[in-house]
């Protein structure tokens, strides 16, 4: 049985969920992989927990579905203890880094604490876009030099592994045109003033169900959609992206009637990433709302729904879809990285 001790950074939707995760799916990791995770610190927005003999998943995740703070976690917690210092202190195997991108900020505390962890022999898994999207050379480069891993298949499209399939299942392709719809909220939002909602009232019933958090500026504005992109285009095209490369059009340039018109001529606007390699090999990079035919292969998307098709010279066209409902799989990938590494 391999014991693999682990940090946690951040506890939101997808720290908590995954907090879940692992608990529900400790017995199948031990039968299966023979694989023990053990949390021994974990960390949010208002302190840390340290335990070297293992904090409960379960109980850091109920204190934070109850609106607490990790730092109340028993015995172990402390208040107004950063996420950095947990990193630089503890001794672990691995760092799973799920704090919030905030690339506005430098993308901190993550990409301090990525880059802590990799120079601590860390392996590090994250589905955090940020620090990927402002330093995705320097932490692979930081990673081999001290002989470390870094995974971050949730950082594009929720749950879809289209960062494995890229990277794995293309092996010896050349990648002509990559297409994504890696965002599924801003296609409810246009799909919801297609069907004659109000720009207010779509806004709002995408906070209640959980797909816009706040102001919704991120997802609206394209952020997220380009940021994915970037991370496609460095990992999957071995292209040098940065965001100031994408050519980049928000949900909110978009007028209503257009929405509407596209839904009576039977397409469907969906906020699309793209690729297009071009004849010197440098790809022309893209994001903006794009009427969808039913034909396309991402042209009937539905709510929750995000997809990326692959067009290549030897493998043809290869397409992934997921339905996504809710945050599990997002959180989920983590355990998926987690095995790629250990198992």
């Amino acid at each position: 049985m391999q014991i693999v001790n682990f940090l946690l950074i951040g506890l939101g939707n997808l720290g908590r969920r995954f907090c879940e995760v692992l608990a529900d799916k400790d017995p199948l990791l031990q039968s299966r992989y023979g694989l023990i995770l053990r949390m021994v610190g974990a960390a949010d927005s208002r302190g840390a927990a340290h335990d070297p003999a293992g904090l409960d998943p379960a109980k850091v995740a109920q204190l934070k579905q109850e609106g607490g703070t990790v730092a109340d976690y028993p015995g172990a917690g402390r208040r107004g203890w950063p996420a950095t210092d947990l990193v630089a202190a503890v001794q672990a195997d691995l760092l799973l880094e799920a704090s919030p991108v905030n690339l506005k900020q430098g993308a901190e505390p993550g990409l301090t604490c990525i880059r802590a962890a990799l120079e601590r022999g860390m392996h590090v898994v994250t589905p955090n876009k940020g620090p990927l999207v402002l330093a995705y050379r320097e932490l692979h480069a930081l990673a081999a030099a001290h002989g470390a891993q870094l995974r971050f298949d949730g950082s594009v499209a929720g749950g879809l592994p289209a960062v494995n399939i890229g990277q794995r299942d293309l092996r010896g392709a050349v990648i002509h045109r990559l297409e994504a719809v890696p965002n599924s909220s801003t296609g409810h939002v246009m799909d919801l003033l297609a069907d004659g909602v109000s720009w207010e009232e779509a806004l709002e019933l995408c906070r209640q169900s959980g797909a816009l958090e706040g102001d919704g500026s991120w997802d609206l504005e394209g952020w997220d959609c380009a940021a994915k992109l970037v991370i496609l285009a460095n990992s999957v095209l071995d292209y040098p992206a940065r965001m100031e490369d994408v050519a980049l059009t928000g949900v909110i340039a978009l007028g209503v009637d257009e929405l509407r018109a596209a839904r009576e001529r039977g397409e469907c606007y969906r906020l699309l990433a793209r690729a297009e390699r071009e004849a010197d090999g440098a790809y022309t990079l893209s994001a903006a709302p794009v009427p969808l035919p039913p034909d396309h292969p991402l042209g009937r998307l539905g709510y929750g729904q995000m997809g990326v098709v692959f067009s290549t010279d030897i493998y043809g066209v290869i397409t992934a879809i997921i339905d996504e409902p809710d945050p599990v799989p997002s959180a989920a990938t983590m355990l998926r990285d987690v095995l790629d590494i250990y198992s």
